[in-house]
């Protein structure tokens, strides 16, 4: 992993099935730094192992003495509203419904995706979630 001292290089932010990252997907960002990729895939496995199933982005951070160094992130919006909901969003949004997401759904993606959101008021990150549910073609409850 990363050293403090060590001067950055090269930072990308990707998104990756938790637990079994693909080699070729991290290869084609990362490949132009050197860095070891097998490494790199073992260290996003062991750390996302518990989330299988969800797509985990990571912004991995490489330096100059080719260690690097990652910050795991939540899984995107979408994501969550898609798991809650058990299906796509609507082919069509604004014409189509793709379902209806309920109250205590829209506050438990809020709560799972606070620590990424620009605010820290659960309310706040409630009427962001509804935003991009509106987008997908979710109706949103209340």
């Amino acid at each position: 992993m990363a050293t403090s001292k060590a001067k950055k290089k090269f930072e990308t932010t990707l998104q990756l099935p938790a637990g079994e990252a693909p080699v070729p997907d991290i290869g084609k960002a990362l490949g132009q730094t050197g860095v070891n990729l097998v490494e790199v895939k073992r260290a996003y496995d062991a750390a996302t192992a518990g989330q299988r199933g969800e797509v985990v982005p990571v912004v991995i951070t490489v330096f100059e003495d080719r260690s690097f160094s990652m910050r795991y992130k939540t899984p995107p919006t979408s994501h969550l509203i898609r798991k809650e909901l058990g299906g796509p969003g609507s082919g069509r949004p604004g014409h189509e419904a793709a379902g209806v997401l309920s109250r205590d759904a829209l506050r438990r993606v809020a709560e799972r995706k606070l620590p990424d959101l620009n605010t820290s008021d659960v309310e706040a990150a409630m009427r962001i979630v509804a935003g991009t549910a509106r987008s997908m073609g979710v109706i949103v409850e209340g």
